[in-house]
This record gives C-alpha cells, structure tokens and sequence, in this order.
C-alpha cells in the first residue's frame, strides 16, 4: 500500500504545481492585457475650452421619430461648454476679430443679445485673454443676466425698443465698444504727451475724469452678431459638415428657426452644396416677419403693412429667435419654404419630449422640433429630418417653465401627445 501513497502524493503535487503554473501564466497575460489597454494609442484630450466647442452628438429623437414614421434627429448643441448653439459664432467672432487686428488682446467685446450668444461670448472671451460687455433687453429671462454676472461679464439691462431706436440694445453695444476705442485713442495720446499712462485703479481713470460704462485701454469690438458673417461661416465650416458627416449624407431635410440666421443660413447652405434635393425649411415663431417674407416675398402682410401690426411684435414667450428685418447673415440661407409655430405649441413640445425623451429644451429647441415635425409632415415618412437641440431649459426657468408665468398667459400645457400639432 505504500507505494500506492507515494504514486498518488506524486500525483497530486505535480497536479498542484501544473495548477499553479497554469494561474501564473493567466495572471501574467492577463497583467499583459491590462498594460495594453492603459497605454494611450494617440493624443486624446482638446486643446483647453475653445476644443472642446462643436462635434455635438446628433442623436435620434425617439417619440418624434416614432410618432411621424421619419427620422427625426437633434443636433444637440446644448452640450457645448457655454451650453448653446452660440459657442461657435463666439469662437469665430472673436478668431476673426483678432486675426484682422480688429480686436485688441486683451480688449472688450461688446455685444447687444438676448442671452445665449451673450452667455457664449462672456464664456469664451476669457480664453483668448478678452473681456465682455453685454446690453441685453429687459424682458429676457432674469436667469441670463445672473449667468453673465457670474461668467464676469458687465451686464446692461435695457427696456425692448425697435431696432431704429437708438437705444435699442444692440444699437447700445455697437456704442459701447466705439467708446471703449475712443477711450484707448486718448489713452495713447496722453502717454505720447506725458510719457507714461495715467494712473489707474480697477481699469478706472483717477483724474476725476466722467468714464464710459465701457471702460478699456486696450479698445473694443462689436461682435454685431446679426450682421457679422462669422457667423454665417461657423455653420458653414462646422455645424453643416459634422450634420452631413454624422448622417453620412442619408439626409433629406433641415429645419430650425432664425435670430440672426447665421445657424439656418450656414447649415443649408452647405447641405443643399454637398446634396441639392435637401430641403430646408424655416420654423418661425409668433411676431416674426420671416415666414411671410419666405413663403410671400413680403416681410408684412397687407394689414400689417396698413399699420395694424401689434405694437410689441415680440409678443411671444420664445427668446432669441424671429425678427422683422433680413440681416447679412439670413440672406444666405438656401431655403424650400418655411411654417409657423405657436407659444402653446413650443410650451406643449417641451413637456412632450421632457415627459418621453427626457430632453430638457429650452423654448427656441422646442420651436425647432415643432418644424421638425411640420417638415415630417409635408415630406411623408420614410425621410431623415434634422433639427438643432439650441439650449436646454436651464435659462428659461423663470418664464417658459414658469407655470405661474405662463398661466398669465393662457399658456398652460394641457396635452397628454402630440395632438396639438395633428399627429397621432
């Protein structure tokens, strides 16, 4: 029995050792995986916060594209770091401004916005060494104001009059930023009188000198976002190209709603450049002249233009979009036709794709979805629809997911669908 023993000892340790040896070369090629996967293939990260502006996520909007049988896909542009679409107008502005000596390092760039170019502007500014002075009308959402305060920028709210007044805001920005220049020229000319520049404290003149609101040394810069075709060209070289790359070219229409243009004109543009049968349409919110002018040739209709147009044009709960006058940047928009929306529409769809996509949209987002859906419904099904996704709701807490607010307004979202705009 002995030697019985001593086989099965035998056999047991060289099981044991085989065992052992067999969990050691695991672990050493499995240690050997591990060092692969750490070590990165290429550079990987952006290049500060200006990289990491556009390539968006275009994403699949499930209920709508479901409910209309297209397929209907958002660009989401609230993903950017300053949270809109407006992030790269402001890196192309202020690019463009630099290169051509127009803006100074280190000067002010002012800019006359209802909020989301403004945020993006205050946002980006810091990062090529600028600051930024915004005068924003006083009916934007207070929420606008207080993000701009904290990003460091100077605020002016001012009262909503009509672009003739001079007092309109953006007239007051253009102001701003020629007194910021007036006051560098001085600044230089009394250094080459006295040899040195005047004292100063916090940016200030200590000579009991009245100072501009817009106090810079080193000059300023009027973005004029609406007029500016920088604004144009970062659609043109950016939005449209990743829009046709990220479908791969399977794309039959784009639609979005106008504030300067810049987003509808750069975008259709390049997609109708790269395939003509694109069709591109305008979504155009209450108080606009746009969608008359598309579908008419005429910015008022007959009764507006006998002097029966509302008082307040802008009467409507949407912000940044519509306007009653053709900017630079619009008249390069390449466009098919265009539809109307309503305010109870844009409060209704923001509810809707919250409720069934959890997307929290602001009220120009939701206005784009509703031509989204417009467009669906005049193409048929079957086709690739592509809307921007702007901002999200987080600036328009105090008006369009005011439910006290837009109570006052008969404006209280009822539906339980999308049988507000004919579908299902």
């Amino acid at each position: 029995m002995a030697p019985v023993r001593s086989t099965g000892a035998i056999v047991a340790a060289v099981s044991v050792s085989m065992a052992l040896l067999s969990l050691f070369l695991y672990k050493s090629k499995l240690s050997s995986k591990k060092t692969k996967l750490t070590l990165p293939s290429k550079k990987n990260h952006t290049n500060g916060l200006v990289g990491a502006i556009g390539n968006t996520p275009l994403i699949r909007i499930n209920s709508l594209s479901d409910a209309t049988g297209c397929e209907i896909l958002g660009k989401c542009e609230f993903l950017n770091p300053g949270g809109s679409v407006k992030d790269r107008v402001a890196v192309k502005i202020i690019e463009e401004a630099l290169e051509s000596g127009d803006l100074a390092p280190g000067g002010v760039v002012t800019e006359g916005s209802a909020g989301s170019t403004a945020i993006s502007l205050a946002t980006v500014a810091p990062a090529y060494g600028c600051k930024c002075h915004v005068v924003i009308p006083d009916d934007a959402a207070i929420e606008k104001s207080q993000i701009l305060e904290a990003l460091g920028a100077t605020v002016e709210r001012v009262r909503p009059v009509s672009i003739t007044h001079r007092d309109h805001f953006v007239n007051i920005a253009r102001r701003r930023a020629t007194e910021a220049n007036e006051l560098a020229m001085k600044h230089r000319k009394d250094e080459q009188i006295n040899g040195q520049a005047l004292e100063q404290t916090n940016g200030f003149q200590c000579d009991g000198e009245k100072q501009s609101v817009v106090s810079s040394y080193t000059g300023g810069y009027f973005a004029d976002q609406f007029e500016n075709m920088a604004n144009f060209r970062a659609h043109y070289e950016g939005t449209g190209p990743e829009i046709w790359e990220q479908t791969g070219g399977n794309v039959d229409a784009f639609v979005a709603a106008a504030g300067t243009g810049g987003t509808l004109a750069g975008v259709s543009r390049f997609l109708q450049e790269k395939k003509s049968n694109v069709k591109c349409f305008l979504i155009d919110p209450p108080g606009s002249g746009l969608y008359n002018k598309v579908t008419r040739g005429v910015m008022y209709t007959r009764e507006e233009a006998e002097g029966r147009r509302l008082k307040n044009p802008f009467d409507t709960i949407t912000e940044g979009i519509g306007i009653n006058r053709i900017t630079k940047n619009f008249m390069m928009a390449k466009l098919d036709g265009a539809f109307r929306g309503t305010d109870k529409e844009a409060v209704e769809m923001s509810r809707f794709l919250m409720k069934n996509d959890g997307l929290f949209l602001g009220s120009s987002s939701a206005m784009n979805c509703i031509g989204a859906v417009r467009a669906a419904q005049a193409l048929g099904p079957g086709h690739t629809i592509v809307t921007i996704l702007c901002d999200s709701g987080m600036r328009h807490l105090s008006k369009f997911f005011s439910a006290e607010y837009l109570s006052q307004y008969g404006l209280t979202p009822s539906a339980s669908g999308l049988e507000f705009l004919g579908v299902g």
